[in-house]
């Protein structure tokens, strides 16, 4: 790995931040790769981090897509291998129990489109573009972005944004509910720490729990996720979060959650 530090993990409050800081554009080069991974696991031991906000360094780019110059070293292994580290670790934020917030603070475009794409919620800068344009070179999304974007927005929409690579307003990408929320130039980071601060506090089984009956029960029968639902309902009254948001809520104080 280089000794130049392009992902960072700063820890407050609960709330671990990555940053992506790879200048000018915050490209998924190799070395990217390889430190997001490090930084992954990292926030995967550590309890004391109960929310994840991901961003990218400077102010105009979140991730700006892949180097194509580094095209080369990264597809030595194969483009299957290549894609595989990434939709693994795409997978984890999407699958972890922890609140997973993306602060596009500019340009998102290919694989930084697909980053955000697997994370909770996305809040973005309203300067902000947004888009998969790997059609213009001739290859297709390949980090996840053809089977969440369709998921997030719908079929239609999905297949018009990739198969003109267009790039997006933030104001274009709130109307199709491809953010969350659009806020002034500059502040994208500071609201999204702001909501996961929020969020680290609270009910993190509860918020656990619904983040996955949301993603798995969009993919099986209604009855069967009614079922899966259910299920998580009879075990979360074993936890402690449940008693103790029952005990603040009689003695009117507020609830101070383990995440047990």
């Amino acid at each position: 790995m280089a000794d130049n530090k392009v992902v960072e993990l700063l820890i407050t409050e609960g709330v671990g931040i990555i940053t992506i800081n790879n200048p000018p554009v915050n490209a998924l080069t190799l070395d990217v790769r390889e430190q997001l991974k490090q930084v992954l696991q990292e926030v995967e031991g550590n309890a004391e981090i109960r929310a994840l906000v991901i961003t990218g360094g400077g102010a105009k780019c979140f991730v700006a897509g892949a180097d194509i110059k580094d095209f080369p070293k990264q597809m030595e292994s194969g483009p299957r291998d290549n894609a595989t580290i990434y939709k693994e670790m795409f997978t984890y934020l999407e699958e972890t129990p922890r609140p997973v917030i993306a602060a596009l603070n500019g340009l998102a475009l290919g694989g930084g489109c697909e980053l955000a794409l697997a994370c909770d919620i996305r809040i973005a800068d309203e300067k902000m573009k947004i888009g998969l344009p790997e059609v213009t070179l001739g290859l297709i999304p390949g980090l996840g972005g053809t089977q969440r974007l369709a998921r997030l927005i719908g079929p239609s929409k999905a297949k018009e944004l990739m198969f003109t690579g267009t790039f997006i307003s933030a104001d274009e990408a709130l109307r199709i509910g491809l953010v969350n929320q659009v806020v002034p130039q500059g502040t994208a980071l500071g609201e999204a720490l702001k909501l996961a601060q929020k969020l680290a506090k609270g009910a993190g089984v509860a918020m656990g729990y619904a983040k996955h009956l949301v993603n798995k029960g969009t993919e099986i029968p209604l009855q069967d996720a009614l079922e899966m639902e259910m299920q998580h309902v009879e075990k979360i009254f074993g936890s402690e979060d449940l008693q103790e948001g029952i005990e603040a809520f009689i003695n009117k104080r507020p609830a101070v959650f383990k995440n047990k």
